[in-house]
């Protein structure tokens, strides 16, 4: 659904991207992770065509995105921070975005379990970060993408609210959708990824399912299957 090959992005002297290969099909769930900088943020933003690749393609659906803007069409996003206008109404923004969007059918099940119907008339500027990320997740999930790209879905939220995302996303996970997914949250990605792609200062070092790094590192847990794995790539460096 998403193939991205040689994608290279620099700021400044900076490279953020070096030579990135990745294929991201339909039917998987993939956490992207890696520490502070690694390139996670910017190569989502540059499947979205917020920042341009100085050179590499990205193809979703197998036609290439560069100067297309319908393909976003077939994506969801969940921001890590959402930005709103201020005085704008959480009604007025759903509103609007159904208009932009002009879908006939809408999955409206996360505006009515966050309850986000009895705030309509509030303003933007007064949400709390936690209400922000619930209208953030509602509006991702509103047009039953098969592309859905959250980012730090579960930062900011409640314990309650935290279980009703999740709950949604593994209810949504099928063989016609692709997430991506990223979060500081191991234990959070180990139950809705299927798959793992870490980036660490623009490179890609390792790509491959979940249960293949479990097994590889003799560890149970996600987090510290990473942490295995990473201490043993940089005694192998060193």
């Amino acid at each position: 659904m998403i193939s991205v090959h040689n994608l290279n992005k620099k700021f400044g002297s900076l490279e953020v991207l070096k030579s990135i290969d990745l294929d991201f099909q339909l039917g998987k769930s993939f956490a992207l992770i890696g520490p502070n900088g690694s390139g996670k943020t910017t190569l989502i933003k540059c499947i979205l065509g917020m920042v341009m690749a100085d050179s590499g393609v990205i193809k979703v659906d197998n036609e290439n995105i560069n100067g297309q803007w319908l393909y976003r069409d077939k994506i969801g996003y969940m921001p890590q921070i959402g930005r709103y206008p201020d005085n704008m109404k959480i009604g007025q923004l759903f509103d609007m975005i159904r208009d932009l969007r002009k879908k006939e059918s809408v999955d409206d099940e996360l505006i009515t379990e966050f309850n986000l119907q009895s705030m309509y008339d509030k303003r933007m500027h007064t949400l709390s970060g936690g209400t922000r990320q619930k209208v953030s997740a509602a509006l991702a999930f509103l047009f039953d993408a098969p592309i859905m790209i959250l980012d730090e879905p579960t930062a900011g939220l409640d314990p309650l609210a935290v279980e009703v995302l999740k709950s949604k996303i593994r209810k949504e996970k099928n063989d016609k959708r692709l997430f991506l997914i990223t979060s500081h949250i191991m234990s959070d990605l180990d139950e809705l990824s299927s798959d793992v792609v870490y980036l660490e200062e623009g490179v890609i070092c390792y790509n491959d399912t979940i249960a293949k790094i479990k097994s590889e590192t003799g560890e149970e847990k996600f987090g510290k299957a990473i942490a295995a794995m990473m201490r043993r790539n940089r005694a192998d460096v060193a």
